[in-house]
C-alpha cells in the first residue's frame, strides 16, 4: 500500500528543462552544451565535469543562473538529485520542484521541511511517505488524516494510510481504514493489495490457510510458490480436495515438490468422504471432518462438523470458528458467517483472518 517514489517526483522532471539560450561567454557556452551532451547519453562524470568547468568560467548573475539551471536539468538526467536540488535552489526554484528532488536524493529532512512550506496534495503526500520511510508510522498516519481530512477520502489516500496504521501496529484502525476500501470497491484489484501486505507478515499455519483460502476465493494468488504453499498447508489440515484445486489451477508441475504434493493431493482425495464421516463423529476430530467436508464443497455438512468442534471448546476451536465462517460464506449464509467470525478470540492467532473474512462476507 504505498505511492510510488517516483510519481512524487514526475513533475520536478518535467519541470527540471534545460535552460534556454542566453547570453554567456563562449567558455560558459561551451561547457554548457557539455553538460547538455552528457546529460542526454546518461554520463554522470561527464555531467559533473562539464557542470565544474561551467561554474569555474561564470562570471555573471546570467552565467550563474544559467549553469544553475543546466546543473539542475543534468544532474537530475542522471540521478544525481541532490546536486540537481542544491543547484536548483541556489536560484530560487519552487518548493514543488526541490522538495520531490531532495526526497529522492534521501535527505528526507529537507524534503520534508520544504514541503510542509508547499501547497498542495502532492507535497503532502511526501511528506507521509517521509514519515514512513523514517519509520514515523503515527506521524505519517496524522499527514494522510489531514489529507483526507482536506481533500476528501481519495483512495491513494487510505491505501497509505492503511499502510501506516499495519506497520505502526494499530490493527483496529488498519482493518477500519480497509474496510472502507473494500466496500466502496470489492475488486481483485483492491484486495490484491490488501491481502498480499498482509501475507508477508508471520502468523500461525491455521491462519495462513484460512488468508491463503481468502486470495483464492477473491484471485489474488499468482505466484506457483503460494499455490503450492496453499496446497501444503490444506493437506496438512485434512483438505486434500482444496489441494488438488490449489495445484490444478496452477497445471502442477514438473519439480519434485510439486510432484509430491499432486500425489498427495490424489490419494487425500480417495479417501477424503470416508474420512469426513468418521472424523465427524467425534468431537475431537470433528475440526478435522469439518476440513474434509470443506474440501469436498458439502459446506452444510463442514458446519455441523466444525460446530460440534466448537461446542467441545478444546484447543481448536477458533480454528473451527474461523473455517465454519468460511464454509457459511461459501455456502451463501452471509449472516451466519459473519456472527461466527465475531466470536473468534483475540488471542488465537485467527482474529485478523477472520475479520479479514467478514469483511469479504460483508461484500457478498
Amino acid at each position: 500500500m504505498k505511492i510510488d517514489a517516483r510519481l512524487l517526483i514526475a513533475a520536478s522532471l518535467l519541470a527540471v528543462a534545460a535552460p534556454a539560450a542566453a547570453a554567456v561567454s563562449p567558455a560558459v557556452g561551451k561547457a554548457l552544451n557539455a553538460a547538455a551532451a552528457a546529460a542526454k547519453s546518461r554520463n554522470a562524470a561527464g555531467v559533473a565535469a562539464a557542470i565544474g568547468q561551467a561554474r569555474a568560467a561564470a562570471s555573471t548573475a546570467e552565467e550563474r543562473e544559467k549553469t544553475a539551471q543546466m546543473a539542475g536539468f543534468a544532474f537530475t538526467a542522471v540521478g544525481q538529485y541532490g546536486q540537481a536540488a542544491a543547484a536548483l535552489e541556489q536560484v530560487g526554484a519552487p518548493c514543488n520542484q526541490l522538495g520531490p528532488l531532495y526526497y529522492r536524493a534521501g535527505q528526507l529532512d529537507k524534503a520534508v521541511a520544504i514541503a510542509r512550506k508547499c501547497p498542495g496534495g502532492a507535497s503532502q503526500i511526501m511528506v507521509a511517505q517521509a514519515m514512513t520511510r523514517q519509520g514515523n508510522h503515527k506521524a505519517a498516519i496524522a499527514a494522510y488524516n489531514a489529507l483526507i481530512k482536506s481533500n476528501g477520502p481519495k483512495a491513494i489516500y487510505l491505501e497509505n494510510l492503511a499502510g501506516a496504521q499495519f506497520k505502526s501496529g494499530d490493527k483496529k484502525a488498519y482493518l477500519a481504514t480497509t474496510t472502507r476500501l473494500i466496500k466502496s470497491d470489492p475488486s481483485a484489484a483492491r484486495w490484491k493489495v490488501l491481502l498480499t501486505e498482509l501475507q508477508n507478515h508471520n502468523m500461525r499455519s491455521e491462519a495462513k490457510l484460512g488468508l491463503y483460502h481468502l486470495m483464492f476465493t477473491t484471485g489474488t494468488l499468482e505466484r506457483a510458490s503460494d499455490y503450492q504453499d496453499f496446497a501444503r498447508l490444506a493437506l496438512i489440515n485434512g483438505q486434500a480436495a482444496v489441494a488438488k484445486a490449489a495445484l490444478d489451477k496452477v497445471g502442477g508441475g514438473g519439480d519434485p515438490m510439486s510432484q509430491k504434493l499432486a500425489a498427495a493431493a490424489a490419494a487425500g482425495v480417495s479417501k477424503e468422504s470416508a474420512e469426513a464421516v468418521k472424523l465427524s463423529a467425534t468431537p475431537a476430530t470433528a475440526f478435522k471432518g469439518g476440513n474434509a467436508y470443506l474440501g469436498l464443497g458439502d459446506y452444510a455438512k463442514a458446519i455441523a462438523a466444525y460446530e460440534k468442534a466448537i461446542a467441545a471448546n478444546g484447543l481448536d476451536a477458533d480454528f473451527a470458528r474461523v473455517f465454519k465462517g468460511i464454509a457459511a460464506t461459501r455456502g451463501g449464509q452471509k449472516a451466519v458467517a459473519i456472527a461466527t467470525f465475531k466470536t473468534v478470540n483475540e488471542k488465537s492467532g485467527m482474529k485478523d483472518v477472520a475479520d479479514l473474512w467478514s469483511l469479504y462476507a460483508s461484500t457478498r
